[in-house]
């Protein structure tokens, strides 16, 4: 299992058991993999590439007439329901929990919903206890990971390392915090962009979304009221979806598909917001490259250079680096492509240190 999560952008779905998990990871993905009324249905974690969709890509392609369009993607991976114990092995507890640490974003459903055919692991349904149970968990993990640390820190200062003694405070800080239920990405300091606390692989320190999965019929109701208030006093955010209605949707072909979002009086799919929020969350961006073959679109993280995203191509682009040509979205579009921006003097020249934005349209100069 290791090597499926190396160097990868990966967003876990998580929550307790019988909330919708396995249902949403089955409409992101159309993987078909079992979504059953009783816990620990799924055990070992279920990884699914998705595409990101993009209606840039479309016009574009429309411009240059190419045969073919490759959209960026991103990585979902389906985790078994959490259960109250599950940072002292509950409910192999321990084996999710280790899922989770190694991806870079969660998503965390929970159950907005009343039906008395889908059984809930407590009997009763309250989505800010069940975000509790499963945040707590969380908080506890990394508690322990915290005190890991902590040991280690304490013998390299016992030995002279200044930079362990300057560590051991900000992480004895830390733990205070979270003693008062303060999970790491709400700490009172930056710890994202913190090397050292990144490699601890924080549980909590990562980006998460709510995803309140609401009944068809009633998706405005008591239960997501409760949700948001929540989340709002901890400025998180909520994001609504039907997961039975988005994975229904994601069955039928492209035009019945949208006859159904007609009738339900919306634009796009939930999940289209929802893939394109866990985008935002991993911190990528997109740049494109175009002919008359294919239109691709290329994903990074933002504030990368243009030698990286040359290297993101192909090792060669990087190495025989020369220039970097580049038409924005906005100035392509207006100018109905590559030649026509060129005329109104919209193709800048950059070179290796360029930070590459999102929507570039870049033509690589190389040499090898």
């Amino acid at each position: 299992m290791q090597s499926i999560f190396q160097n990868m952008s990966i967003v876990a779905i998580v929550g307790r058991p019988n909330v919708g998990k396995s249902t949403l990871f089955n409409a992101l993905t159309s993987a078909g993999i079992e979504a059953q009324n009783f816990p620990f249905c799924t055990i070992e974690p279920n990884l699914g590439i998705v595409p990101v969709p993009d209606e840039r890509l479309e016009l574009i392609s429309k411009i240059v007439n190419s045969k073919s369009i490759i959209p960026a993607t991103t990585e979902f991976i389906d985790i078994a329901g959490l259960v109250k114990g599950a940072s002292l092995g509950e409910g192999l507890g321990n084996q999710f929990l280790s899922h989770i640490r190694e991806t870079q974003a969660i998503i965390h459903v929970i159950r907005c919903f009343k039906n008395d055919n889908i059984a809930h692991v407590h009997e009763q349904i309250d989505p800010v206890a069940d975000l509790e149970v499963v945040e707590t968990e969380l908080l506890l993990a990394d508690l322990e990971t915290v005190l890991k640390a902590k040991i280690k820190l304490e013998r390299l200062s016992k030995s002279g390392d200044k930079d362990a003694e300057a560590q051991q405070s900000r992480l004895e800080t830390l733990e205070e915090e979270m003693n008062r239920g303060i999970l790491c990405r709400n700490s009172s300091f930056a710890l994202e962009n913190d090397t050292y606390f990144k490699d601890l692989q924080l549980i909590t320190m990562k980006p998460c979304l709510y995803l309140a999965n609401v009944a068809e019929k009633d998706q405005n109701n008591d239960l997501l009221k409760k949700l948001v208030d929540y989340a709002g006093n901890e400025g998180d955010k909520v994001l609504p979806l039907c997961n039975q209605i988005e994975a229904e949707i994601a069955e039928l072909d492209k035009e019945d598909g949208k006859e159904i979002l007609k009738d339900l009086g919306i634009d796009e799919p939930g999940l289209n917001k929802l893939i394109r929020e866990s985008f935002r969350m991993l911190n990528l961006q997109t740049f494109f490259t175009t002919d008359s073959r294919k239109v691709r679109a290329w994903t990074i993280r933002k504030g990368l250079t243009a030698l990286q995203a040359a290297g993101e191509i192909h090792t060669d682009f990087e190495k025989g680096f020369i220039k970097a040509e580049i038409v924005s979205y906005e100035d392509f579009i207006k100018h109905n492509g590559e030649n026509g921006a060129i005329a109104a003097g919209k193709l800048r020249t950059e070179g290796s240190d360029y930070k590459v934005k999102d929507g570039d349209i870049i033509h690589f100069v190389f040499n090898v």
